[in-house]
């Protein structure tokens, strides 16, 4: 696993070339940040400490995004009428399909004869009632030592140098003669206690490393795990940064696409909303939009966010857009990149002493070899993945709160992965354990946000959201797929009783020609 989290196998290559060049980071070209004017109404705070997002809340202050006004989702009440194999088609091709002049297209599947409507909307709701309006900015330059460097080249190294000393402690075990191996064995009872107390020592300064290194979350409240400095971290993001624009270079959409204006729109709404959450305005978060068929979205602890156009077009309104970028930014803010990269740190220390035991002990390089594979898929599969599924469903959360502050319609959060779950069983895509996954499985994802979304929708009426209008999107969509899915049968049973007429014809004229033979072999009689 690579050093930084989020940093694929595909770009490491890259990533290391990178590395010789921290020597030349002591000076930095002078960047330019901007921002337009703000004006801010001020009025009073609402403290709350209410399910995880602890904070000061400005939900009693209103923004508006520059030349934005309130906007209400619109039903699409124009009936159309398809067949079950064309809606289907078009189910996958929305799936995957191309973007049209720049909108979010809609998943419409209509039964014929009935119209479901289609939510979309074009301009995120205000939050509150004032006008705030600052631009989006890029990063300040800064300045840090390559401290880093060290760890990084070193890490690779962890497991040859763990290898090397137990193949080594094994073939020198293997070299001593019997009465020295008898010699060493008394000498080892003789010091037991001894073995026994530095073993204590190390375990006990094992324990104190490790609570010593814990921080506190201001949002969560919950305790993590954090080894590297935020100086080094912001460094290794700053690295990571130019491999994925060198990588995404010839595919970055420029800012006057229109998917780029509404995707940096929805950003902005959002950390207006939430300014006051710890975190969120300290980060100066850059929007990068990737001409790609792929469904994702990540964010990097500088605040740079990568988003797919193959995810805007998975999704059906602006209020399933700002939950998933609500879970990015969440998962900047809560520092979760930080924290795995902390664990992964932590596990491949253990692993390297478990390694080293491993190696001295097998009697055989292919026994160790096998040894080696077994620990390293038992530490992935018992700690890594656990662990990332635990913090998306962390970000799921808080960024389902975000959302909710923003006065989006939470409600449409759980609709996503349904939407997800049912496209992928289009597909045929073989459905997996959720256990050999590092995310939560879809129908899981959903079921969780339809716990969260009673608490998120008290969120709204706390920060004096308008009401929602409109049927419930879930709801919605359960008609829709309950639609889909009994049209099919519905045309099979149309197929067989017009087969089945079709059939019968032929058989009752063969039954016709002997009757009529013999009726008039009867009369000529």
């Amino acid at each position: 696993m690579s050093f930084f989290y989020g940093l694929q196998s595909g770009t490491r290559n890259y990533f290391f070339s990178h590395c010789h060049s921290l020597a030349k980071w002591a000076r930095w070209n002078s960047c330019t940040v901007t921002s337009m004017g703000s004006r801010q109404v001020q009025s009073l705070l609402v403290v709350h400490r209410y399910q995880g997002l602890k904070s000061a809340s400005h939900c009693d202050v209103v923004t508006f995004l520059p030349g934005n006004v309130r906007f209400y989702r619109t039903l699409n009440n124009r009936p159309e009428y398809l067949s079950s194999t064309q809606r289907r088609a078009l189910w996958m091709d929305a799936h995957k399909g191309a973007m049209g002049r720049g909108f979010y297209p809609g998943w419409v599947l209509i039964k014929q004869g009935a119209v479901v409507p289609v939510f979309r909307a074009v301009q995120p709701p205000s939050c509150s009632p004032g006008r705030v309006a600052q631009s989006l900015h890029t990063s300040p330059c800064m300045r840090a030592a390559p401290v880093p460097l060290l760890l990084v080249i070193l890490k690779p190294m962890q497991k040859l140098l763990a290898i090397i000393v137990g193949r080594g402690i094994r073939k020198w075990w293997q070299a001593l003669p019997p009465n020295k191996k008898e010699l060493f064995k008394e000498s080892i009872r003789r010091n037991k206690w001894k073995l026994l107390l530095g073993l204590s020592s190390f375990g006990l300064l094992f324990i104190v490393f490790y609570f010593t290194h814990l921080e506190v979350s201001p949002i969560t409240g919950r305790s993590k795990l954090l080894l590297l400095g935020k100086e080094h971290f912001r460094l290794l993001s700053e690295l990571e940064y130019e491999v994925w624009m060198e990588e995404f270079k010839n595919d970055m959409l420029t800012e006057k696409d229109p998917r780029y204006l509404t995707v940096k729109e929805v950003v902005h709404h959002l950390i207006e909303c939430n300014k006051d959450i710890p975190g969120i305005p300290e980060i100066d978060w850059v929007i990068h939009v990737v001409h790609s068929p792929d469904i994702n979205a990540f964010v990097l602890p500088n605040g740079h966010m990568f988003i797919f156009t193959g995810l805007l077009n998975s999704v059906t309104d602006i209020h399933q857009l700002s939950f998933l970028l609500g879970h990015e930014i969440a998962h900047a803010v809560l520092g979760h990149a930080a924290e795995k990269a902390s664990l992964v740190h932590l596990l491949d220390f253990l692993g390297m002493i478990f390694l080293t035991m491993i190696w001295a002990i097998c009697p055989r390089d292919s026994l160790a070899v096998l040894g080696q594979w077994i620990q390293s898929k038992f530490q992935e599969f018992m700690f890594d993945r656990p662990y990332s599924r635990t913090l998306e469903s962390e970000a799921d959360k808080i960024g389902l709160q975000l959302a909710a502050k923003a006065c989006m319609d939470v409600r449409a959060s759980s609709v996503f992965w349904q939407q997800m779950e049912f496209a992928e069983s289009l597909h045929g895509y073989p459905k997996l354990p959720e256990w050999l996954s590092t995310h939560p499985s879809h129908g899981n994802r959903a079921e969780y946000l339809d716990r969260l979304i009673p608490q998120a929708l008290k969120i709204r009426e706390i920060c004096n959201c308008p009401p929602l209008s409109g049927p419930d999107p879930r709801l919605l969509f359960k008609l829709t797929m309950k639609h889909i899915l009994e049209e099919p049968e519905k045309e099979e049973a149309d197929a067989a009783i017009k087969k089945q007429k079709v059939d019968a014809i032929p058989i009752q004229k063969q039954e016709q020609i002997p009757l009529t033979y013999m009726v008039r072999k009867r009369t000529r009689s």
